[in-house]
């Protein structure tokens, strides 16, 4: 009856209630006082229609008893802050035994958990300044990295040593170690991390000579493994039911759902960045083409394709998929991520060798306007004459510097993708292979991404062609001479020396194709070395139908011949070496005596048109009357 009196009267109790040697069984009784008053009030509500003066003093016992126990629970909660401050575990350990039985214990957790000093505000900023450093510093991700570690540390020992104290003290340590480390997690990292994760604008990002977006992406991955160790820690010490790492997990959740744009932004700019730096090396000050000597390289004054460029946006790339890789676990989610990245780096490097072979094709377009500028009529002075075959030597030397720093770029072009290739082959394929068809596709993507500079190359080495040709046929217009075919001492002792435009033809040759050989590869090669020998054998068959033809001048060609022919072998073409052997053999139209002619087709019938041609470029072709004594071998 002690209680069912009036409510909140609690001045008169029992030696029981009041006695503080007396408190754990005065909590038990009380509490289960409680209990029973509470299921008879329930009863008595279901069965029982009248006696409302009973059910109300049941009804004042509550809550006379839910009071006596909260001031119960407020004196030993006391009682165990005084024990805590003197260390005295077997008074705290006594304390919160009796506690446990109320709501089992959850409030004698909850404030022994809040009142430890490891969550006080001057502890929290000092995480901030061990971190960050001082204020108005910028952070970098090596310092933040070991401060992190230092300040995780010393949390995980905190940990470590409370869990010593806990397990001496609370009958559930468990569900106190669970309340422990979720208020790190909820409170003290968070309160760093705020602090240390500021996202940054993707309108008006910070720039690059601030640490760019790609300072708060390293920060970002520091944070999330450093903080992700600490929760392997925290399992290690013994955090209860507590889900650890799922707490741990949504820390980072709004930076994770957005981060792969701040990956791809932070790509752009960089690469942006380094496009500008590129440009200010190529463009010093004071430089031009005022005072450029005479042949001097066109494309000195060209940007060239560095293939330790391409290595950068490589080694940028690969640091954003070391990123990707440490925050996505499900193999889907990180295949689209991996191919969001690598699709950056195929968009970098095709946009940076397409313009770099661009930018060299211009190199061979200004040679050719420069070839253009100075092609002159017959009708003009010797003065004249000296100063524009002047210029065009040198115009012709601007295509040769032009045509091999183009090789250059084809070169440097194809050392560029395959590193891309065999980065995409260690590092990016196993990524994929996980998701069907992620790997065909980023296959398929790289070589759309390349199909651009393949064009780009594919104009520029048909360019190198013209460039080519244009200056064979000026050496062989300013160098043969009309003697060195009709000479007007046929019968003597023949010279069996090539004429001195067929050595300036292969020496030219030899010279320029060097770059070409050493820059071109397979199919490629094999293409644009069949393509030039069939354009050099149509272009000498042009040239040579200029002359006139005795037999010594005959022999001559055909010396010619064999020194073209030779030099072409070295193209492997085998379509390029039937023509010149073809040619070999039309040159003894010059040779043999006119009754002879009929016969010397009978086994190449192909190469009769040509012969015709030929034949009619014989000195004694209207004297011997050729025309009519061989009509019938033309009609046949």
């Amino acid at each position: 009856m002690e209680f069912n009196s009036s409510p909140g009267d609690l001045m008169e109790l029992s030696a029981l209630f009041s006695d503080d040697k007396r408190v754990a069984e005065a909590a038990s009784i009380a509490q289960k006082l409680r209990s029973f008053a509470e299921e008879d009030i329930g009863r008595q509500g279901v069965t029982v229609v009248g006696n409302a003066t009973a059910s109300r003093g049941l009804e004042v016992a509550v809550g006379n008893l839910q009071e006596y126990c909260n001031e119960l629970e407020n004196r030993l909660l006391s009682r165990f802050d005084a024990a805590s401050q003197r260390r005295e575990l077997s008074n705290m350990a006594e304390c919160a035994k009796i506690l446990s039985q109320f709501n089992r214990g959850t409030s004698a957790m909850q404030h022994y958990v809040g009142l430890r000093p490891m969550f006080d505000v001057e502890v929290m900023n000092a995480d901030a300044r061990l971190v960050l450093g001082e204020e108005g510093s910028q952070p970098s991700p090596s310092h933040v990295a070991n401060g992190l570690s230092s300040l995780y540390k010393e949390i995980t020992d905190t940990v470590r040593k409370e869990a010593a104290i806990i397990m001496a003290v609370f009958p559930s340590p468990n569900d106190v170690m669970s309340i422990l480390v979720q208020r790190v997690l909820e409170d003290r990292v968070p309160n760093l991390l705020e602090k240390l994760l500021v996202k940054p604008s993707l309108v008006n990002p910070p720039p690059t000579e601030e640490g760019g977006l790609l300072l708060y992406l390293r920060l970002l991955a520091v944070a999330y493994e450093k903080t992700q160790e600490l929760a392997r820690d925290l399992r290690g010490v013994g955090c209860g039911d507590l889900d650890v790492e799922g707490l741990t997990e949504s820390l980072f959740l709004d930076h994770k759902d957005i981060y792969i744009e701040y990956e791809q932004a932070s790509l752009n700019q960089l690469y942006k960045a380094k496009m500008e730096e590129l440009r200010a090396e190529s463009q010093p000050e004071g430089s031009g083409t005022i005072g450029r000597s005479k042949g001097a390289s066109i494309a000195s004054s060209h940007q060239q394709i560095s293939v330790t460029v391409v290595t950068e946006f490589v080694r940028w790339n690969e640091e954003a998929i070391t990123r990707c890789t440490l925050y996505s676990s499900q193999p889907a989610n990180l295949a689209a991520t991996v191919r969001s990245v690598f699709t950056c780096l195929l968009d970098q490097v095709s946009q940076y060798i397409t313009e770099g072979l661009e930018r060299a094709r211009d190199s061979l377009t200004e040679a050719a306007a420069l070839r253009e500028r100075f092609v002159l009529g017959t009708s003009v002075s010797r003065r004249v004459a000296a100063a524009a075959a002047s210029a065009a030597e040198a115009a012709a030397a601007a295509g040769e510097s032009s045509f091999k720093s183009f090789m250059v770029a084809v070169q440097r072009c194809g050392s560029s993708v395959a590193i891309v290739q065999q980065y995409f082959a260690n590092s990016i394929s196993r990524l994929l292979l996980t998701v069907d068809g992620a790997n065909a596709a980023s296959c398929e993507e790289m070589a759309t991404a390349m199909s651009s500079a393949e064009a780009a190359a594919y104009k520029g080495l048909q360019q190198c062609i013209e460039t080519v040709m244009a200056e064979v046929e000026r050496l062989l217009s300013a160098e043969q001479k009309a003697t060195e075919y009709k000479s007007p001492d046929d019968g003597m002792i023949p010279d069996h020396r090539p004429t001195n435009a067929c050595t300036r033809v292969v020496a030219y040759l030899s010279r320029v194709l060097e770059s070409a050989f050493t820059a071109l590869e397979g199919l490629n090669k094999q293409a644009f070395l069949t393509e030039l020998g069939t354009r050099l054998h149509k272009g000498l068959l042009t040239h040579w139908q200029k002359f006139t033809f005795n037999p010594s001048g005959g022999l001559r060609l055909k010396r010619d011949i064999t020194e073209y022919g030779e030099f072409v072998r070295s193209f492997n073409a085998p379509t390029v070496d039937e023509k010149f052997e073809s040619l070999g053999i039309l040159a003894n139209v010059f040779i043999v005596a006119p009754e002879s002619l009929s016969t010397l087709f009978e086994g190449t019938p192909s190469i009769r048109k040509d012969a015709q041609r030929f034949i009619e470029l014989r000195e004694d072709y209207k004297s011997a009357k050729l025309a009519s004594k061989l009509s019938s071998l033309w009609q046949s």
